[in-house]
């Protein structure tokens, strides 16, 4: 696993707009869709299936709780588990933890809190340590540091993460650092075939990129636009 967004997810709760609102939430920000299971059964015909590289478990279930359910997946496998309850009593929230949860969110929740939970286990779980694959190299921008292998960006401001569609363009463009790299081959390069449509979209992408790499975005100094043809890392 090269980047957390390969990981592999499964959520279970029985709230089925729950359900596909996470699912799209996840998309969005570039994970590969999750699979979803709506109870204890569903979810142990989903793990005899495969093994997923991440659960989310809700701690109602129709036909048991998660609690039961988490200490039963615990038995074979040590897969990453974070709890997304509406159960926020402090013994719940302890209890889930001292079971060995990796992390306890209660709802209502922000998405973007979820997400960043999310990722701060993976990289802790897939990309530190003994599972920490080959790096890849590591991008200076005058006070910014872009690390490809957990698509953060660092600066004195702190860190910010790069989304999926956001790693893949720089990536293209450090490939070929100093050259010119044309729309079609960037678009192509990030959603592949069938990308004719998405000039304007990457046009958005690239702005957002500049928001984190580049000390004055208004100005770039690094990702500058040859207009009407492409985009060139300096």
């Amino acid at each position: 696993m090269n980047h957390i967004y390969e990981c592999g997810i499964l959520i279970v709760d029985d709230n089925r707009e729950l359900l596909s609102m996470l699912s799209r939430i996840l998309e969005r920000e570039g994970f590969r869709p999750p699979r979803t299971a709506g109870s204890c059964r569903e979810a142990r015909l989903s793990l005899k299936e495969a093994l997923p590289d991440f659960i989310i478990l809700d701690v109602m279930l129709p036909d048991g709780d998660g609690f039961s359910l988490f200490q039963e997946i615990r038995q074979t496998t040590d897969v990453p588990i974070l709890f997304l309850s509406a159960r926020d009593e402090d013994n719940d929230r302890l209890l889930g933890l001292g079971l060995g949860a990796d992390d306890y969110l209660t709802k209502p929740f922000l998405p973007k809190e979820l997400l960043l939970r999310i990722s701060a286990i993976l990289r802790r779980t897939y990309l530190s340590g003994r599972n920490r694959p080959d790096p890849d190299p590591v991008l200076v921008l005058d006070s910014r540091t872009v690390r490809f292998d957990s698509g953060v960006v660092s600066s004195p401001e702190g860190e910010t993460a790069l989304t999926a569609k956001e790693l893949l363009i720089l990536k293209k463009l450090y490939e070929n650092r100093g050259k010119l790299v044309t729309f079609d081959a960037l678009c192509d390069a990030v959603w592949g075939d069938g990308y004719y449509t998405y000039e304007n979209t990457l046009m958005v992408h690239i702005r957002r990129l500049r928001e984190k790499i580049e000390e004055e975005p208004s100005r770039p100094r690094h990702l500058l636009t040859a207009r009407g043809i492409g985009y060139r890392l300096l």
